[in-house]
């Protein structure tokens, strides 16, 4: 497995029998949301067990990572937990560890370009600009559905849960006149095939 060395100026955390995290730069006690705060900032940290002296980093992560799991920031997809636990004890586990820091790195990197491509591309708050636009979505859906069913807005119907119903605009005089040739002509057929 290829383990990390942590960085010289690496944080000294204890941790003790009665499972409290001790930070030996500040002289307090912190929490597994004090370390994922570390990990967030970017200050590298290592924990060792205060009794045996064992290096119980890589624990102390799963744990903080399970903690943010259960906390609804579902990062980790179930095939994804559930491929990595095969990898254990196969052939292959030896290039998992390499994979995923590579993949990782590479994301981290991307992630940057593409907030700004986000930036760019819906503005200051992407999210809003995204909710906009599904109401748009839905207001041209709603639309083109009552051209297939012009009659729906007055008997009553007229749109879908939740969007409001537009009063219909009046049609133009050509698309009236398009309408009324279209009827004209499907009663001529009917007329034809009524007498048959």
């Amino acid at each position: 497995m290829s383990d990390e060395k942590p960085a010289q100026n690496a944080v000294v955390i204890k941790k003790y029998a009665n499972r409290r995290l001790y930070n030996t730069a500040t002289s307090t006690y912190v929490t597994l949301d004090d370390l994922s705060s570390m990990v967030k900032s970017g200050t590298d940290f290592v924990v060792f067990d205060a009794k045996t002296s064992e290096d119980i980093t890589r624990s102390v992560l799963t744990q903080i990572i399970f903690e943010e799991e259960n906390k609804g920031t579902n990062l980790l997809p179930i095939n994804f937990l559930r491929q990595l636990i095969r990898f254990y004890g196969d052939s292959m586990q030896a290039f998992v560890p390499g994979f995923l820091e590579f993949s990782l790195e590479n994301l981290g990197k991307e992630q940057e370009k593409f907030r700004s491509q986000l930036m760019e591309a819906w503005g200051a708050d992407p999210f809003k600009a995204m909710q906009d636009q599904a109401a748009r979505n839905m207001s041209m859906f709603s639309d083109a559905m009552r051209v297939f069913n012009p009659f729906a807005s007055t008997m009553g119907g007229g749109g879908f849960p939740g969007t409001a119903s537009k009063p219909a605009a009046a049609p133009a005089k050509d698309d009236l006149q398009a309408l009324k040739d279209q009827l004209s002509a499907m009663q001529q057929k009917i007329d034809t095939l009524a007498s048959k």
